[in-house]
């Protein structure tokens, strides 16, 4: 005997719940058959509308970290090639063949403690103290690397020599100098910057009373020149 349970449409369970049992003469079930149909489709359906889901936030987050990463692969990129620029190769007062001559120059040093080389040694008269000065100048520290220049700016600087308006070292140095004189300063930290300066993009730190040194020109000196004229 074979019998059939069916349970509402709108069923929250099932459309169609089905019990199939058979009963032989001594009344015993042998057995069950449970057929849930509906909702094994919906929970499949729910399963596929679950994994579908998460499969597209997993390919958002993929795409996510994946512009996130190109662009930090970018900038890191950008960054590494710029850390591994070699140095721009500034304007120098002495060049190479300058360097090889000056390891021949004799060392002058002064009571405070200044040392000097001369690259060239000009003509006419020294700058008396207070005059003003037109000098080219490459600000080094002892390694070599350049912190300050007017090459870089293009045009000499102008000031009055003596008049404590640049450190003690280079005041001291163009004192002696004459017109389209060169010479490298050495100058200990005692004469140089007592506070120090701090680095820049492409400059070194220079620290408080380090010594520099100075290559320096003097151009020319704008009042004693009309005097002279």
């Amino acid at each position: 005997m074979a019998s059939s349970l069916q349970l509402p449409l709108g069923s929250a369970f099932a459309k169609s719940f089905s019990v199939k049992h058979q009963t032989p003469a001594g009344g015993k079930i042998q057995s069950l058959i449970v057929r849930c149909s509906d909702s094994e489709v919906r929970v499949k359906t729910s399963r596929i509308r679950d994994y579908g889901d998460e499969l597209a936030l997993i390919t958002r987050r993929n795409m996510i970290g994946l512009v996130f990463g190109v662009s930090s692969l970018f900038l890191d990129s950008f960054e590494a090639k710029g850390a591994g620029l070699p140095p721009e190769q500034k304007p120098r007062l002495c060049d190479d063949n300058c360097e090889t001559e000056l390891e021949n120059v004799p060392m002058v040093t002064t009571e405070s403690g200044l040392q000097y080389k001369d690259i060239k040694v000009g003509e006419g008269p020294s700058p008396p103290i207070g005059f003003q000065v037109a000098a080219n100048y490459v600000a080094m520290v002892p390694s070599g690397q350049i912190f300050d220049s007017s090459l870089e700016k293009g045009q000499p600087y102008i000031f009055r020599v003596g008049s404590g308006q640049v450190i003690k070292g280079l005041d001291e140095g163009l004192l002696s100098m004459k017109i389209g004189g060169k010479r490298r300063l050495y100058i200990p930290g005692s004469l140089a910057f007592p506070k120090g300066l701090n680095s820049a993009p492409g400059r070194p730190r220079v620290a408080p009373n380090s010594p520099v040194i100075f290559d320096v020109s003097l151009e020319y000196i704008p009042g004693l020149e009309a005097d002279e004229e």
